[in-house]
């Protein structure tokens, strides 16, 4: 009985290993691309200002984590484990997480687009759904606006969707 377990274990084993050999190779190829990637992009923000060095930073981030995403899910086709089912599952739940983020997500966007085309600038006097105020910080949530003794933090999706008056010394 014990015999037979045995001999079963073993040519299970002979047979995943393999399977498992060429997932982990997979896998480390996945890694070193990523890391590859990252390394790139992060070389060519070096090369650049601050706004647009943090905009292809986050893209690195996003990148790597991309890669390594693809590379778990191929390792795990590659084991030979039925990869549909996960990748459905998390196609629904990157739809439900985006949705139920939306305003998140719209912020953020909004907050990259300010960063990349800059329509206005730190120290600008802006006005913006009645707000006037200096712009001292500009995140990826928010803008932060001052006037006097007031702060008034804006969501970024409101100043990409009204008209914004640009108030600069002349």
């Amino acid at each position: 009985m014990i015999e037979t377990f045995l001999t079963e274990m073993e040519h299970q084993l002979a047979a995943w290993t393999p399977k498992i050999g060429m997932a982990v190779l997979v896998l480390a190829g996945f890694w070193i691309a990523s890391s590859v990637a990252r390394k790139v992009i992060v070389r060519l923000a070096a090369n650049t200002e601050a706004n647009l060095n943090f905009v292809l930073r986050l893209a690195a981030r996003v990148v790597s984590g991309a890669l390594l995403l693809f590379g778990s899910v191929t390792a795990l086709g590659t084991i030979g484990v039925n990869v549909s089912a996960l990748v459905a599952g998390l196609g629904l739940t990157g739809f439900a997480l985006g949705f139920a983020m939306k305003d998140i997500l719209s912020n953020l966007m909004s907050g990259l687009l300010i960063l990349l085309y800059r329509p206005f600038s730190i120290n600008d006097r802006i006005t913006v759904t009645g707000l006037e105020g200096l712009v001292t910080e500009i995140d990826l949530r928010y803008t932060r606006l001052e006037k006097g003794s007031q702060t008034y933090l804006i969501p970024n999706s409101l100043l990409i969707t009204n008209t914004i008056g640009l108030n600069r010394p002349e």
